[in-house]
């Protein structure tokens, strides 16, 4: 970790969680960030969707909502870097504080609300960028006078030739309405409109919560499957509080993050697995912060993994840390091809929680 790195994570985490963040990003946007020339080693790559990654590991959407940091993040030794959520026009977001840390549980509250500069800002920054790994565009509707089935294709028209993948945001739990937008008929009609927009979009993937029912799930596969998508990602925040949690923050309302999402996340993960049968492709994310919780991932289903809270309490060095280990892990069972354990698990997690 550069020395400036090491300094600065200590301070950051006796900042105001969202002031803190906002200085990260400053950080990046100066060149002020660590970097990772470390090559990763042959076993940790893999191609998923036709996205080719010298590793599994991602950084989840949330963290680099207007795409400004991506030169950045890029070089810290992610496999792929997901930006957004970006909105067609700008928002303010929800009134702070919006943001609370609950460190005691490794976990993070948010309420956000989609609080980005727009997606005019945001294209002209990804085009901008020579991307080194690959990017997702991660967008969402407005809070107010948002149309769907209108505002998704806009907005993939305009991504879909700036990025490697794009993720199709309905189920956060800060914009009212939102995750509505997971019932099969809506989802479907959404999709629909997508793909007649832009027919030859790059991959596109639709982020779950995780807090669908098993039916309510099983339709969300079944609905991207019809509709020629790539894949899921599994999941977005809980709107649940696992009992235990010792944050004096926990009653908060909005989504939960970070090590208390784990259980439920990936038992969501290996249900859709199951269910998908080899027709999707699976993104894992909630609550990894270790090697070995990035390997539980793909045992129960998913071809690749992100990241987002232990980042933030960690910063870079997790990344290096979680890759190291996983690529240990898969070196003691003998493995030399990371498909070869995506999935080895997905009937023991389904019935974790």
């Amino acid at each position: 970790m550069a020395p400036l790195t090491a300094l600065a994570m200590p301070l950051l985490r006796r900042t105001e969680a969202e002031r803190a963040h906002r200085l990260a990003i400053l950080a990046m946007r100066l060149g002020l960030a660590a970097e990772n020339p470390a090559v990763d080693p042959p076993s940790l790559a893999t191609t998923v969707a036709g996205l080719a990654v010298t590793n599994p590991i991602g950084l989840a959407a949330g963290f680099d909502k207007d795409a400004v940091a991506l030169p950045a993040l890029m070089r810290m030794g992610f496999g792929f870097v997901e930006a957004g959520t970006v909105t067609p026009r700008p928002q303010a977001g929800n009134p702070r504080p919006r943001l609370f840390r609950l460190a005691e549980d490794g976990a993070v509250i948010n309420r956000m609300g989609f609080n980005n500069a727009g997606i005019t800002a945001f294209a002209a920054r990804l085009a901008a960028v020579r991307r080194i790994v690959p990017v997702g565009a991660n967008i969402g509707v407005n809070k107010d006078g948002a149309e769907p089935e209108r505002d998704y294709p806009d907005l993939l028209r305009i991504v879909a030739p700036l990025a490697d993948y794009v993720t199709v945001n309905v189920s956060s739990p800060n914009t009212p309405g939102l995750r509505d937008l997971q019932s099969e008929a809506r989802l479907a009609a959404i999709l629909s409109a997508m793909r007649a927009a832009v027919p030859d979009a790059p991959p596109i993937f639709v982020k779950v919560a995780p807090d669908l029912s098993v039916d309510g799930l099983e339709a969300v596969v079944e609905t991207a499957v019809a509709h020629g998508i790539a894949g899921l990602i599994l999941t977005n925040t809980t709107i649940s509080r696992p009992p235990g949690l010792r944050g004096a923050a926990a009653s908060e309302t909005g989504g939960l993050s970070g090590k208390p999402l784990f259980d439920l996340s990936t038992a969501m993960l290996a249900r859709a697995r199951l269910m998908a049968r080899g027709r999707l492709a699976l993104i894992g994310v909630g609550g990894v912060g270790s090697g070995a919780e990035a390997l539980a991932k793909l045992h129960a289903g998913a071809d690749l993994v992100q990241v987002y809270t232990a980042f933030t309490y960690g910063g870079p060095q997790v990344i290096r840390r979680i890759k190291t280990d996983l690529a240990r892990a898969l070196t003691a069972a003998g493995v030399t091809k990371l498909s070869q354990v995506v999935g080895a698990e997905a009937e023991h997690w389904a019935k974790r929680v």
